[in-house]
């Protein structure tokens, strides 16, 4: 594949998953939210939890769920607290979601699929 068709996938896979998100009772605050320390893909909420979100789309949905690594975390973690400092939510707990999809099946959405180091304040 081109990185052109990658990159339409990759905005394919987004709208999918800000729908699911919608369907579930959340509103989108942001698409491809970008920072200097990292991108969010979806950052969303629904009463005082605020979600932030990556995507994966991947020929199954296995290796979708497993490709997100460590480092990858941390950078959507510190982006996490640059959309915080930017948009105060002082009551706010935060979460960290991966929703994977893959071709011919129904998207998984995993809520809490990692947790920040310290970092943005959490619901567990």
């Amino acid at each position: 594949m081109t990185r052109a068709s990658h990159e339409r996938l990759g905005r394919h896979a987004e709208t999918v998953a800000a729908w699911l998100l919608r369907l579930k009772g959340f509103g989108v605050l942001a698409r491809r939210y970008k920072t200097p320390v990292g991108e969010i893909d979806l950052v969303a909420a629904r009463g005082d939890l605020v979600v932030f979100v990556e995507v994966k789309h991947r020929p199954t949905l296995d290796r979708a769920l497993e490709a997100l690594p460590p480092a990858q975390r941390q950078r959507i973690v510190r982006a996490a607290e640059h959309f915080l400092a930017r948009h105060p939510t002082p009551k706010a707990t935060c979460r960290f979601d991966l929703i994977a999809l893959a071709p011919l099946r129904w998207p998984r959405h995993v809520p809490n699929a990692w947790q920040a180091e310290g970092g943005a304040r959490q619901r567990r």
